[in-house]
């Protein structure tokens, strides 16, 4: 599914360093498109898709650590939504890999996901916390997130295993959240340089569900304690769940 161009692809005149460009995305009609598409489950939601085109031609001036003048790549981002495919848990927008214009941009990086999209069904005032995010850089520049943890040739499939946390923290303001406890870090990150499909499939463990409680005194010793779903408690000092020990206990449950 393309996305109708009037919807997403507005004029845009921007004057950057004095610059008076016409610095607005024009994509050729016959541009490459690149395809993303979001299986999810139920209970999440897809994410607004940042995405980001960069330019050779319109640059942008930073200055360094002793105000030197230092030119890079201009960039344009702009917010898409992905669309539902019919009736189906299928959603996706295709991006042009040329961006066009007087910049001759091109798709640099995207960066989207999953959320819960009723936090509030695990408690009054609860809000989405982190998790279930993917960033794709499509060129050799970092994207807003930094760089690629993995680097793959041609399409790019992501199936991955995420489990629930609910986590209170009492120092400061007192809040409660729900994540996504995936592998690796908040965001997983991939070079995908010749990829034309992007295809991201989330498997939520609904069930097997981790709490999390911070300390209430801050006190050296005083860790945020975890409880896993098999009544295992743990404080050992470490940021967030144990993802490894999370797999174990699902595995061991599923295998019974």
């Amino acid at each position: 599914m393309k996305l109708a161009p009037p919807a997403i692809w507005i004029l845009l005149f921007v004057s950057l360093n004095g610059c008076a460009k016409d610095r607005s995305l024009a994509p050729p009609p016959d541009s490459e498109q690149i395809t993303v598409t979001v299986k999810v489950p139920k209970e999440l939601k897809a994410r607004t898709m940042q995405v980001m085109y960069r330019s050779a031609t319109c640059k942008r001036v930073t200055h360094g650590a002793s105000g030197q003048r230092i030119e890079v790549e201009g960039h344009h981002s702009i917010d898409v939504q992905l669309q539902r495919q019919g009736l189906s848990d299928l959603y996706q927008a295709s991006l042009p890999k040329d961006g066009g214009g007087a910049c001759k941009w091109h798709l640099a990086n995207v960066i989207f996901g999953v959320a819960y999209a009723d936090p509030t069904r695990f408690g009054e005032n609860v809000t989405y916390g982190s998790g279930g995010g993917v960033v794709v850089i499509f060129d050799h520049n970092n994207s807003p997130r930094g760089g690629a943890d993995t680097e793959v040739e041609g399409d790019l499939t992501i199936k991955k295993d995420y489990y629930p946390r609910i986590d209170e923290e009492f120092l400061g303001p007192y809040k409660k959240t729900i994540s996504l406890v995936g592998e690796g870090s908040i965001y997983r990150s991939y070079e995908a340089l010749t990829a034309q499909q992007v295809y991201f499939e989330p498997v939520l463990h609904s069930d097997f569900i981790v709490y999390s409680a911070g300390p209430k005194v801050k006190k050296k010793g005083n860790y945020t304690v975890f409880t896993y779903p098999d009544g295992s408690v743990v404080a050992d000092g470490r940021g967030g769940p144990d993802f490894q020990k999370l797999q174990s206990i699902r595995l061991a449950a599923e295998s019974k």
